[in-house]
């Protein structure tokens, strides 16, 4: 018997782990459906694609998609300790603060950014030393790239020849501009949530980590959640929580398991023979991601990390954690209004100093490099939906992508915005060929053409559990599943709207604050208890369970 069961050791999952167990009178398990996160590439920075479609990756696909020429796109995801954020680019952007004051007045009291600031700093070990923005107490290591690339410093040039601002914090006061990217990384080794939150506490006597176990059910004693069933080398095992079902699966998981287990919209479940706990529209709904378009350049220099894997490289990085081993792929970004009426941006230019086209699956022979375009603020919204009531049957993902006329309208430019850059005097000794959106696609709907046959995730797909108080809304303000007890959500399924940056350092401070929320819990119902003991002829039997 547990305090409280966590489902899924990713980003939130491990957060919630350390952060709960520092209480030594509770008892955590934490449940993964994946392995230990053992496999080197996890740890080299620059080798975080040989992971997909390896078994430490759910490789989930989309269905065919109406606006991307009918094509299923790959969702890579993590299965293993970290979740995503072992096999992520470990980029370091937190969203702009309007991201969070809007999160506010959609009416989530305590998720403005001056609420939420303080739990940014509170994970973060900012190398650059602390600040009015930044910590330096966390336990994730925020850093400096230990190696650029000379393509990415031409990139910067080449961003300032064309006029765009620089900025040299994309997490700071000015969000707005173009920028070396900040990593997730100590002494040039990835620093996922396993490696900062989770190793450092393995060996506390009241916290349990089970590997290898995928959760099939949340089991429910009337509406309220008592406990997890999950499946470990073909065997079904249960497992029962006295205060608290944790759901950390994800934006594709969290959904898919609340569905499993009866909480979901009626009609949905009914069609599957799923037994009912309760009725909730809104799970699996208000789907978003950052879809991105690729503009990709042959380079007539030797420079680019093709090369990266040669034998003095390998040796730098495992002597000396130095070199293009330990680049993160996307070295430099910026961050962009299309139009100068938005309150924040709307674009981001994500720059490789190698090919990196469809996931790297695509990439032709010899040195390359990329600019990515990043629609930041999509107008479509998806859903996940299941398939069968099979809980190791992937679930159905729709993302509706480019389902409206802005978005398309806010990729075309920033395609057009990245030939500009890559034809500036800066690149001139290294541009070669264009090879996307290529030479043909000249007018505004032949680069749409292009995109509709080459656009792909950047792997950032949140909101399928909405927190809100409206009739989509999963979770309230705290995080507790609607209508339910004993059962929240703490991962990025929760964000009612996409944020304007990446999605893994967002996912670690909900972590961070629903741990409070959590703590703040158990105290006000130990002292509820306690008065309730106090009553003649009452007497509290709850540890009797613990």
């Amino acid at each position: 018997m547990y305090d409280y069961v966590i489902i899924g050791a990713g980003s939130a999952g491990c957060v919630l782990a350390n952060r709960l167990s520092e209480d030594s009178t509770v008892k955590v398990l934490l449940l993964e459906a994946g392995g230990p996160d053992t496999r080197q590439e996890i740890h080299i920075p620059a080798a975080f694609s040989k992971l997909f479609k390896s078994p430490l990756d759910w490789a989930y696909e989309t269905e065919p998609q109406p606006h991307l020429a009918n094509r299923k796109l790959y969702w890579p995801r993590g299965k293993m300790l970290g979740g995503s954020s072992s096999m992520n680019a470990m980029m370091y952007i937190r969203g702009n603060r309007t991201d969070y004051d809007a999160w506010r007045e959609q009416g989530n009291q305590g998720w403005s950014f001056a609420d939420v600031l303080p739990y940014f700093k509170k994970m973060e070990h900012e190398e650059r030393g602390a600040s009015e923005y930044h910590g330096t107490t966390g336990p994730l290591n925020i850093a400096d790239l230990r190696t650029v690339n000379p393509l990415t410093r031409a990139f910067l040039a080449a961003s300032d020849e064309v006029g765009l601002p620089r900025t040299d914090d994309f997490n700071g006061p000015q969000q707005e501009g173009m920028s070396l990217t900040q990593v997730t990384q100590k002494q040039g080794k990835r620093q996922s949530t396993a490696v900062a939150y989770l190793k450092p506490v393995m060996n506390r006597p009241n916290l349990k980590v089970i590997t290898q176990a995928q959760a099939t059910r949340i089991l429910f004693e009337g509406k309220r959640a008592i406990g997890v069933a999950y499946q470990q080398r073909g065997t079904v095992h249960q497992v029962h929580a006295t205060r608290e079902v944790i759901l950390s699966g994800g934006a594709t998981n969290s959904p898919q398991l609340l569905l499993l287990s009866g909480v979901g919209p009626a009609s949905h479940l009914m069609s599957l023979g799923i037994p009912l706990v309760h009725h909730m529209p809104g799970v699996g709904h208000n789907l978003q991601d950052h879809l991105a378009m690729t503009t990709a350049f042959s380079c007539t220099q030797p420079v680019t990390l093709a090369s990266a894997e040669n034998l003095s490289n390998i040796l730098g990085f495992l002597l000396f954690k130095t070199g293009p081993l330990t680049s993160n792929v996307g070295e430099a970004a910026g961050f962009l209004k299309t139009r100068p009426d938005l309150p924040a941006p709307d674009l981001e230019l994500v720059f490789a100093p190698v090919y990196f086209i469809e996931h790297g699956f695509g990439n032709p022979a010899g040195h390359g490099f990329t600019i990515g375009a990043v629609l930041l603020q999509p107008e479509s919204r998806g859903r996940i939906t299941l398939r069968s009531p099979d809980p190791l049957a992937p679930p159905v993902i729709e993302p509706n992508y480019l389902a409206t006329a802005t978005d398309l309208r806010t990729l075309v430019e920033g395609v057009k915005l990245a030939r500009r850059i890559a034809q500036t005097r800066a690149f001139t000794s290294y541009r070669g060929e264009e090879i996307l959106p290529g030479h043909n696609a000249q007018t505004d709907e032949a680069i749409a053409e292009q995109i509709r046959q080459h656009a792909q995730t950047l792997y950032h797909p949140v909101g399928t559990c909405k927190m809100g108080s409206d009739p989509l809304a999963v979770v309230d303000e705290q995080l507790r599943v609607r209508g339910v007890e004993g059962l929240r959500v703490v991962d990025a399924s929760v964000m009612p709207a996409i944020p304007r940056g990446h999605t893994n350092a967002p996912t670690i401070m909900i972590a961070e604050k629903a741990a409070d929320l959590i703590k703040l819990d158990k105290q006000t119902g130990a002292r509820a208890a306690q008065i309730v003991s106090t009553i003649p002829g009452r007497s509290d039997d709850a540890h009797s369970h613990m």
